[in-house]
């Protein structure tokens, strides 16, 4: 896949490159909602990201390419508060839905995924990733000007909750009321800025502490739906590498722990409360939804995800230590 004319002619206009000609790009591993390129010229090297109309799923899943303003939003928001979380941008243009930002080197910028498939899942880092969220939570609550530019409903739930919990609730009909009720609930909490895509693929391992990508589902909501978003990847890490459940486990607490520690902004017992409803939707929503996780693939260990989801989603939790209880008993028997 080359780097489309277009892009290459903003990126000499934007001061980026000297000419079209002086411009080598290859194509990044983007997930399934951007392209993204490694581009080098003029011996500097970036990163430059552009947002799909159609995402990359089975299913058809379209989103608005306004999200990719969003994420440039996100990232300048972020950066400001906690220094070293977000790679600096570089230039962006909304017209063309393209951003360009700084590469951070992958031999002392590993990504969290790949370290959790190695079985390294380590409690310390874990808690950082939740103290830093907490951060950009804190930082953003109750701040209406930030309200105003990420409040719009449709993407998110384009991204977010029509893909996951709505199509959950499509598949398994007799859970939909609690489905829905937790798309109400989360729509009708708005407290602080919200990353949306607090996944171990866009996370890496800085020497400094987390670093965060990828913030098109960026929307001013409910910060519970981050830190279960976050758990619930930790949570079904358990399937692929079993061997490492109980360090995976272990992050899970840690990270729960430090989030909930940190948080002032309103009631933490309350927020967890959200979080621990809403992290059941979420499991289903990861085997039966519309981006079901691509390690999770035995019908076997899609049924324990059921299971447990069903049952959280009928009798649901307050506290998050519940839902990790339930799982690693599920497992266990």
């Amino acid at each position: 896949m080359e780097l489309d004319p277009a892009l290459a002619a903003w990126l000499v206009r934007a001061g980026l490159a000297s000419d079209a000609a002086s411009i080598s790009a290859e194509p990044l591993t983007g997930g399934v909602a951007s392209d993204i390129w490694r581009v080098e010229t003029g011996g500097r090297r970036f990163a430059v990201k552009r947002a799909l109309a159609k995402l990359r799923v089975a299913r058809d899943w379209r989103a608005p390419v306004s999200r990719n303003a969003n994420e440039v939003e996100w990232l300048a928001a972020a950066g400001a508060l906690v220094p070293g979380a977000v790679p600096r941008i570089l230039a962006h243009d909304a017209e063309i839905g393209a951003f360009a930002m700084e590469l951070l080197a992958p031999e002392d910028h590993p990504v969290w995924k790949a370290e959790l498939k190695a079985g390294r899942a380590d409690p310390a880092f874990a808690a950082a990733v939740g103290c830093r969220l907490a951060a950009i939570h804190a930082g953003t609550a109750n701040r209406p000007e930030i309200a105003g530019r990420f409040g719009d409903d449709a993407t998110f739930s384009a991204l977010r909750l029509d893909p996951y919990l709505a199509a959950a609730a499509e598949a398994h009909p007799g859970l939909a009321p609690a489905l829905n009720a937790l798309i109400a609930a989360t729509l009708a909490n708005r407290k602080a800025l919200v990353h949306g895509d607090i996944s171990p693929k866009n996370i890496l391992v800085g020497p400094d502490g987390p670093v965060f990508l990828d913030a098109e589902c960026a929307w001013y909501g409910d910060p519970a739906f981050d830190i279960a978003f976050c758990l619930n990847h930790l949570l079904l890490k358990c399937l692929w590498v079993p061997p490492a459940r109980g360090a995976f486990l272990a992050a899970y607490d840690a990270l729960a722990a430090a989030y909930l520690e940190a948080v002032r902004f309103e009631d933490a017992d309350a927020l967890e409360g959200r979080a621990a409803r809403l992290l059941p939707g979420l499991f289903l929503a990861r085997v039966d939804g519309k981006s079901p996780v691509e390690y999770v693939t035995a019908e076997a260990d899609r049924d324990h995800v059921r299971r447990v989801a069903a049952r959280l989603l009928i009798d649901p939790p307050e506290r998050l230590d519940a839902v990790r209880v339930a799982w690693n008993r599920e497992l266990s028997a």
